[in-house]
């Protein structure tokens, strides 16, 4: 990257590679030293970056001298994001865990025991009971989960073939088990100003297509305000036809928003038609003065069962204790699946890096959201806690060096 370096006549420009790489054994773990941030200057940006040198090594320590890489687990079976989708997500969880997908119907509660993470990443099709006991043991057991749910079925590659459509809620049978542990996707959709871009024709010059870049207000772009460790200094992080969520009040559950809305938001209730030509509008600010909604939540504790003083499902043993709470566990609750989908090159089918947007090419901050939600729900020493540390950087007064440099 070129780095910006202030001089006596003005600014130079510096190639750095900011990365570091730790060799242990057979393994070998890259370690980016450079947190970047849209619209932050240079100084903030390295006092970021400065930060996060002690999480990023003792992270990538950790990883590379533990041995067995713990498991973590994509459920699949429901519409679920395809390989492709997730290449990036899984190679880059890969550096410090174990990825591989999960059958609910075929895996035992046992089998689901050994994973230190499940990730249920925009299911398309409702889950069963049986398929809901089973990740509700797996919670019991101290399992921690990441939801990232859509409940719409909105979609921009069926606008462009009809040029607008209806959004109706997609039902996937988990509202009853989201909200006993506290947790509610609502059937909604975030329009926000600070979105991100899609190429759409705008006539014709002579015989070819003019196509421009416009602002499409259903791609939002969340800037993490959060001074949670998760979430800290992160750049933006885009996502698609975003939902919120409501937290509930569960005894002995903490909840923390982490990404929300911009203030320049609104909400458009299910159902609801969306239109390809509300780019050629220019949104009213007046409908957009509200406050921040959220969209991505935590939560940790010892979570309630949903199938306490239930009947067991069918294909489950019927002798197998229910507790009425298990042990702690935590959960990173995201309103939208998009999030974690690496976008697909249409010429030969090469998936791109997870949070690259490959119609403005600018790089989001979406693989350092998951890689840190990951080591959130996996991390037993608190190593994410490191991310939270302040370091101030003390820079001597660049008017008094010169005037007083003798």
């Amino acid at each position: 990257t070129n780095l910006n370096v202030r001089t006596e006549t003005g600014f130079s420009q510096q190639l750095i590679f900011p990365a570091a790489l730790i060799t242990y054994g057979d393994h070998e773990i890259p370690v980016h030293l450079l947190l970047s941030r849209a619209g932050a200057s240079h100084e903030t940006v390295l006092n970021n970056s400065i930060q996060n040198l002690e999480y990023a090594f003792v992270s990538a320590l950790r990883k590379v001298i533990s041995g067995g890489r713990p498991l973590i687990g994509f459920t699949e079976g429901h519409g679920e994001l395809d390989n492709r989708s997730l290449y990036d997500a899984i190679q880059s969880l890969s550096s410090g865990f174990q990825v591989g997908f999960v059958n609910l119907d075929s895996i035992s509660s046992d089998g689901l025991a050994q994973l230190a993470a499940l990730i249920i990443a925009k299911p398309t099709h409702p889950f069963t009971e049986t398929q809901k006991f089973k990740i509700n043991q797996f919670v019991m057991g101290g399992g921690s989960v990441l939801w990232a749910i859509d409940q719409t079925d909105a979609e921009l590659d069926s606008m462009r073939t009809t040029g607008d459509q209806t959004v109706i809620a997609r039902p996937l049978n988990l509202d009853d088990l989201l909200f006993t542990y506290g947790i509610r996707f609502n059937y909604d959709i975030v329009a926000d100003m600070n979105c991100a871009k899609i190429p759409l024709t705008m006539g014709n010059v002579g015989t070819q297509s003019q196509i421009e870049l416009a602002p499409w207000l259903f791609y939002p772009v969340f800037m993490p305000t959060s001074s949670h460790p998760v979430v800290k200094n992160l750049d933006g992080i885009r996502s698609e036809f975003t939902g919120t969520l409501d937290t509930i009040a569960v005894p002995g559950i903490r909840k923390s928003i982490i990404l929300q809305s911009s203030p320049f938001s609104r909400l458009l209730n299910l159902p609801a038609t969306i239109s390809l030509q509300l780019v050629e509008e220019t949104p009213d600010p007046t409908q957009f003065k509200n406050k921040p909604y959220p969209v991505a939540a935590l939560l940790e504790g010892p979570f309630p069962s949903v199938f306490a003083n239930r009947p067991v499902p069918p294909g489950i043993d019927p002798t197998i204790k229910i507790p009425d709470r298990g042990k702690p566990a935590k959960m990173v609750a995201i309103a939208d699946g998009d999030v974690i989908r690496g976008q697909i090159n249409p010429t030969d089918g090469s998936p791109y890096p997870l949070g690259w947007d490959r119609y403005t090419e600018q790089q989001y901050g979406n693989k350092s959201f998951l890689l840190n939600a990951i080591d959130y729900l996996t991390d037993d020493g608190d190593i994410i806690a490191l991310r939270g540390k302040e370091i101030k950087l003390r820079l001597l007064d660049p008017v008094k060096i010169k005037e007083e440099r003798i």
